[in-house]
């Protein structure tokens, strides 16, 4: 296996766009990129026009529905969680449709992830989730104490606030002392479409008595591991999820685990 950090950051960047994708439109802005075969089953739907720029919808109150009806026929799959939809990360949401649908449409979808550290006497560590067997994606891999995607209507603050009360049981307080850290993007070819994600990072040093809890099913344990574990298993394995290994590499940088010529060319990476 390849040793370097850097195979983790070029796995999540193996898109190109738009190559051949046909861009998706929504009051005349660019909200998509799909396939030419997702694009020719759209524009057999109700509601969309197709010309040279690409496929239009023209109404953006239909999209919701349009993301059911390509589930229907086989693109993408409806999860019951509705996310917004964003020409630009900092723009006004102009639509939303179910995450299950934004990898067929090629949609931007965002994130949180939190570092969770706890500094010991024998120094850093940090608090490792281990996914639940019955994950869609990456099953029984490792991930962060608290990481999910940023629902239609919240603030990536307000999701992070109840990700990590569902996810690990810890209350609001613990967060006080949260802090941003980087906001990293990529587009990546997966087998179940086009990731465009946008995942808000933050770390926060949560106090040693403190034990995450699994409470919602999607995380089958925690564990409390030396930050020179992580970066081991990052640096020589596939343990952890595609994108949280993306996430540690900026940690590791921070914190200067990884430092010189090699944490300049993956900070260039990450952008």
């Amino acid at each position: 296996m390849d040793n370097s950090l850097q195979r983790h950051i070029t796995a999540c960047n193996n898109a190109e766009l738009p190559g051949s994708r046909i861009a998706l439109r929504l009051e005349g802005q660019i909200i998509g990129w799909m396939t030419p075969t997702v694009a020719a089953a759209l524009e057999r739907l109700a509601g969309v026009r197709r010309d040279a720029q690409g496929v239009t919808l023209l109404d953006a109150d239909h999209l919701p529905d349009l993301g059911r009806q390509m589930a229907g026929l086989g693109f993408g799959r409806v999860r019951g969680e509705m996310f917004d939809v964003r020409a630009n990360p900092d723009g006004p949401a102009l639509s939303t449709i179910d995450r299950g649908a934004l990898p067929s449409f090629g949609i931007a979808a965002a994130g949180v992830h939190l570092d969770g550290l706890v500094r010991r006497a024998d120094g850093l560590h940090l608090w490792v989730a281990r996914r639940a067997a019955n994950k869609a994606l990456d099953p029984n891999k490792f991930d962060h104490i608290v990481a999910g995607g940023i629902p239609a209507g919240y603030t990536p603050w307000d999701c992070l606030v109840k990700e990590a009360m569902e996810e690990a049981a810890m209350p609001p307080g613990l967060l006080a002392n949260a802090r941003p850290c980087t906001t990293i993007t990529y587009a990546m070819e997966r087998a179940e479409g086009l990731r465009r994600d946008i995942l808000h990072c933050y770390e926060v040093e949560l106090p040693n008595d403190f034990i995450p809890t699994p409470t919602d099913g999607e995380v089958a344990g925690f564990e409390l591991w030396p930050i020179a574990r992580a970066l081991h298993a990052v640096r020589t394995t596939d343990a952890f999820k595609f994108n949280v290994s993306v996430v540690l590499i900026a940690l590791f940088i921070r914190h200067g685990l990884v430092t010189g010529d090699e944490a300049a060319r993956l900070s260039a990476a990450l952008g």
